[in-house]
């Protein structure tokens, strides 16, 4: 995916879908929790210094898996680099549940999977694929069983 840094700029100052002051690690040798803010928009979180208001870094949402690692913790790693594993440590169970379910939900799998499932019931409501005014109804990337490159 291309983008570039005043784009991803501004999608930072968007309105989160979720966001809280909680603490991270980042995948490099020896890195510990630190308190950071962290801030879903759409399918990027983005993690920003508490005391700043532009981003340090962003995590696009895709090719990823989101687990729960503990009863508090979380961690966010990439399919193709198992490696670049970030941790986040929320104040309570119940925040680390909500984060999870939040991501999940914002991830490119997610919504390619939703968009698919109403796309299927539109048209069996009417009859009418309602990707094909938009001329993108035989695009790979919205068919079942394909994944997008």
């Amino acid at each position: 995916m291309r983008y570039n840094e005043r784009e991803l700029l501004s999608l930072a100052r968007q309105p989160a879908e979720k966001a809280a002051e909680i603490r991270m690690s980042v995948p490099k040798k020896g890195s510990v929790l630190k308190k950071r803010l962290v801030k879903l928009v759409v399918n990027f979180l983005f993690y920003f210094r508490t005391d700043e208001a532009e981003p340090i870094g962003a995590l696009l949402l895709e090719h990823c898996k989101i687990t729960k690692e503990e009863e508090n913790i979380f961690s966010i790693s990439f399919i193709e680099e198992p490696e670049r594993k970030y941790c986040f440590e929320c104040a309570t169970e119940e925040q680390c549940q909500e984060w999870v379910e939040a991501l999940k939900r914002a991830s490119y799998e997610f919504l390619r999977r939703s968009l698919i499932f109403y796309r299927n019931e539109i048209q069996k409501m009417t009859g009418k694929d309602p990707l094909e005014q938009y001329g993108i109804s035989e695009e790979a990337r919205f068919q079942l069983g394909t994944h997008r490159q």
